[in-house]
């Protein structure tokens, strides 16, 4: 099975990062393919870069597919485009942020979400809506680093990352801590074994959802809102996004 990891940033380091920390989860003969879009912004810290992130986002489903991609993780924790990726792809999509707190409500009764800045924990908080976990989400919290500067001072990221989470679970009463961005997946092997209670990285768990759906022989439902889009013209330089172009 070849999965398609999608960094919707156009940073290649941050892919090869992320492919690095998750990859070796998968299953003996699944593939990754890792991919960087190859346009929007250099990082999604709010709601306009997410916006610009999703055209090749969407491009990048198409050109997975093509080769062969059997499944697609959109590895950032907006989860742009998830429900216009899953109207064109064949094969599962699976944003992070939603397999990561599906995954908490798994080994938890309440988790707390650490992110990068503070702008961007009202997106968090809508995904948690729009998930059904206003229940389970007892706090988002910001440790306030961009994105780009998460690999600047490992061991000073780590310090930060290990406070904010001890913070977290004290101040919300949770029992996991989820991690709001595809960059701190490198993190969560070393903060669980630091804060003792289960580190979520979305991107190790959206990859084996996937590999999951994919041995279950299930995909995206085509009857209704998410069958493939209907065909008409695209104007500009969105032309080529048309069905069938």
């Amino acid at each position: 099975m070849k999965i398609q990891l999608i960094n919707p940033n156009t940073s290649v380091a941050m892919t090869s990062g992320i492919a690095e920390a998750a990859g070796h989860l998968l299953r003996p003969g699944n593939q990754l393919l890792a991919v960087t879009n190859s346009a929007g912004p250099a990082s999604i810290e709010g709601h306009y870069d997410e916006a610009l992130a999703v055209p090749g986002l969407l491009q990048a489903i198409r050109d997975g597919e093509r080769e062969g991609a059997e499944g697609h993780v959109i590895a950032c924790f907006g989860d742009p485009g998830l429900l216009a990726a899953r109207e064109i792809a064949r094969y599962p999509v699976i944003g992070i942020a939603e397999a990561a707190m599906h995954l908490a409500t798994w080994v938890a009764t309440g988790f707390s979400v650490v992110t990068t800045l503070g702008r961007t924990k009202v997106i968090a908080r809508h995904l948690v809506e729009r998930y059904g976990f206003h229940a389970h989400c007892r706090g988002i919290h910001a440790v306030e680093i961009p994105v780009l500067a998460l690999d600047a001072d490992p061991d000073g990221l780590l310090h930060i990352m290990r406070a904010a989470c001890l913070e977290a679970l004290e101040r919300d009463e949770s029992g996991a801590i989820v991690l709001g961005c595809a960059g701190m997946s490198h993190l969560a092997a070393a903060l669980q074994e630091e804060v003792g209670v289960p580190v979520i990285d979305g991107v190790s768990a959206a990859l084996k959802m996937v590999e999951l759906l994919g041995e279950l022989r299930l995909s995206t439902s085509k009857r209704g809102d998410l069958d493939f889009p209907l065909p008409k013209p695209y104007a500009g330089y969105l032309r080529g996004f048309a069905v069938g172009a």
